[in-house]
């Protein structure tokens, strides 16, 4: 439907926005790689001219970097690269716009937790000889800050809660983690991936016995 939308209005950002959006949701659940790919990259396309359309509407810049941030997810290193500045870049230009813009705070906490679990000699190789310097602003802390933020801008949705529960188990604080995990697994259903979201929990709190 939002497809057919955008075809009526190819320059409604809020049409674009969503078919973006849709394109993302249901990459996330797809197992297969290549048909991950291209509705990751369909969502990209779809996002890129939402931007264009409506440059100043944060939900539009972080569906953009929502769609890079899953596609850089799952690449190699290298790849991961290219993608790392214009994400940054898209949460922090729709952070300016809504400061309390819950995707983008995600964006963000993610962002920089995956920066940290980068290895040593990843971060250094990343920084030094392809040209992203911008990984050394990551940090353990930033990633809390963002996610925390999250939870407490929209506290019911369980994706909040699923990758704030990842980043205490980084961080070592196992309690906090089952917490949110728990969450996950009791709260109410009120997106379309919630519950893959809840699996994915379910498995979290397996490991941490």
């Amino acid at each position: 439907h939002y497809v057919a939308a955008v075809e009526l209005e190819p320059t409604n950002g809020e049409a674009l926005g969503k078919a973006s959006r849709a394109s993302v949701d249901i990459g996330e659940q797809v197992t297969d790689g290549a048909k991950r790919k291209e509705l990751f990259k369909h969502g990209e396309q779809y996002a890129r001219r939402a931007v264009e359309a409506s440059p100043n509407d944060p939900e539009v810049n972080f569906h953009l970097a929502r769609a890079l941030g899953l596609t850089a997810l799952s690449v190699g290193v290298r790849e991961r690269i290219k993608f790392a500045t214009e994400i940054r870049r898209l949460a922090l230009r729709a952070l300016s716009l809504d400061a309390n813009h819950a995707g983008a705070l995600h964006v963000m906490g993610v962002w920089n937790a995956e920066v940290m679990r980068l290895s040593g000699i990843e971060r250094f190789f990343a920084k030094n000889v392809l040209g992203g310097r911008v990984f050394s602003q990551a940090s353990w802390k930033d990633a809390l800050s963002y996610m925390e933020k999250a939870v407490a801008v929209d506290p019911t949705r369980l994706t909040h809660h699923l990758d704030l529960g990842r980043i205490y188990v980084d961080v070592g604080d196992r309690a906090k983690a089952r917490a949110h995990f728990d969450f996950v697994l009791s709260g109410p259903q009120t997106d379309f991936n919630d519950p893959m979201y809840k699996r994915e929990a379910e498995v979290a709190l397996k490991a941490l016995k």
